[in-house]
Order: C-alpha cells, then sequence, then structure tokens
C-alpha cells in the first residue's frame, strides 16, 4: 500500500511538472541567459590554487621514452550556452599525456575527467516554482565524450542532468556527443616557470548542441524547455590552467 501511495505521488508530481513545464514555454522562449547560481559559484576555489593531483597520469604506449612525454593536468571553469541554458559550470579536471610515438608522430593517451554538478536557474520549469521547489529543481554536469585531440582543441562531452523528476540516465548528447573545436582567444601566459603554469582561453561558437535523451516521460516538455535541439546560437568560453610533469619526474606510488 506504501509504494502504491508514493508512485501515485510520484505519479502526480511528473503531471504537474509537465503542466507545468508546458505553461513555461512561453516565458523560457524569452530567456536570452542565466546568471551563474550564486551560492554554487561561491563555493569554488580559484583555478590552479589547489596542489595538482598527477594520480591520473595514464600509462604510456609501448616504446614511448618518459623522458619526452607529458602528462598534463588542466582545470578550467567553463561558461556555457545550451540552447535556453547559460550557466558557468563547476570547475573540470581534465589530465592527458603526449608526447612522440617511436616512429616520431605525435601521440596522446587520455586520462580522465572530474567534475561537479551546476545548478541550473529556473529549474525544470524556468520560472521562479522550477527555481525555489525541490522536485522542480535541475542540475547539469559535464561528462567525457570520448574524444579529444589537445594539440588540435578538439574534444568531446555528454551533459548529465538531473532532477528528482528526471530519469537517472537523462543526458545531453547520449547516443552522439557534443563535439568542439576550440579556438584560442588570445596567446598563452605563463604564470609559473617551476612548477610549469599556464593559462589560456579559448571559445567554440559553432557546435551543435542536440536533444536530451533517456529522461523518462518529461523528455518532450524538457527539451522544449531547454531549447534542445539546437542548430546554432550556443558557445563554450574555457578559460583554463594547466601544469604538467615529464613522466620520468612523476612522484612514484
Amino acid at each position: 500500500m506504501l509504494k502504491t501511495t508514493t508512485d501515485g505521488r510520484r505519479s502526480s508530481l511528473v503531471r504537474r511538472a509537465a503542466l507545468a513545464l508546458a505553461g513555461a514555454a512561453a516565458v523560457t522562449a524569452l530567456v536570452g541567459s542565466y546568471a551563474p547560481n550564486s551560492a554554487h559559484a561561491a563555493s569554488r576555489s580559484p583555478v590552479g590554487e589547489s596542489t595538482t593531483d598527477f594520480g591520473d597520469c595514464p600509462a604510456l604506449p609501448a616504446g614511448a621514452d618518459p623522458a619526452r612525454w607529458r602528462c598534463e593536468v588542466h582545470t578550467a571553469a567553463p561558461r556555457l550556452t545550451l540552447g535556453n541554458i547559460a550557466v558557468t559550470l563547476a570547475p573540470i579536471t581534465m589530465t592527458h599525456a603526449e608526447g612522440p610515438m617511436p616512429d616520431g608522430t605525435a601521440g596522446q593517451v587520455w586520462g580522465a575527467m572530474h567534475s561537479a554538478p551546476t545548478v541550473v536557474p529556473g529549474g525544470l520549469t524556468g520560472t521562479a516554482a522550477g527555481e525555489h521547489a525541490r522536485n522542480l529543481g535541475l542540475a547539469i554536469r559535464p561528462e567525457y565524450g570520448g574524444r579529444s585531440d589537445f594539440y588540435t582543441g578538439r574534444f568531446s562531452l555528454r551533459f548529465r542532468l538531473s532532477s528528482p523528476l528526471l530519469a537517472h540516465g537523462c543526458t545531453i548528447g547520449a547516443s552522439v556527443p557534443v563535439d568542439f573545436q576550440l579556438k584560442r582567444s588570445g596567446p598563452s601566459v605563463w604564470v609559473s616557470q617551476d612548477p610549469p603554469v599556464i593559462k589560456f582561453s579559448a571559445y567554440d561558437d559553432t557546435f551543435a548542441a542536440p536533444a536530451a535523451e533517456h529522461c523518462g516521460p518529461l523528455a518532450g516538455p524538457l527539451n522544449r524547455r531547454l531549447g534542445l535541439p539546437a542548430a546554432s546560437g550556443n558557445l563554450m568560453s574555457y578559460d583554463a590552467t594547466y601544469t604538467f610533469l615529464m613522466y620520468d619526474r612523476l612522484p612514484t606510488s
């Protein structure tokens, strides 16, 4: 009996959310951008302040010279406009290795990516109710999309959406990830030589944003609220700091 009552309440909440999403369509069509969530932003540490962890450095290819390969760890707090979503994402950290292959060609090996959810202002409805009602909250979290080329600035991401009323696997780019081709906004700046710390800024305003998938019964209203899919009008501004160590200098565990 308890399960029936709980399921009934959840179904009622889903129906109410769907109605709220539909009713908010006219409002969200006018949404141009959102300010970053202030409570979330206040909890962040500035990029590059914490001690770098090289624990995610990947194993080198067979025959690679450790003295000529380096492990890079970079941290960024990207600003993302994706359909009707406009947020400053929580800092993400990416680790990879690069250096010459035994045949002399340039090589890269992916390591790992770490990120955290960021609250989407307006929640599921894009309204004050979605902003403050717990069941109507919405958060977005970037995840590695399976492709990266740090020589050219190309990489892919998926964006996990979480809310009490959405299915666990709700993701933008679930089937086909979002592909980015970053362009530098200016020259790199060396903040420190020892340890090496380099800052750079880049952006991409040409990528397409696919619809969210695997979101349950709210998938249709959710995509309308988020303005997805969006073939244009999207933007990733990428301010990053990175450091590196050569593999023959990496600490051993």
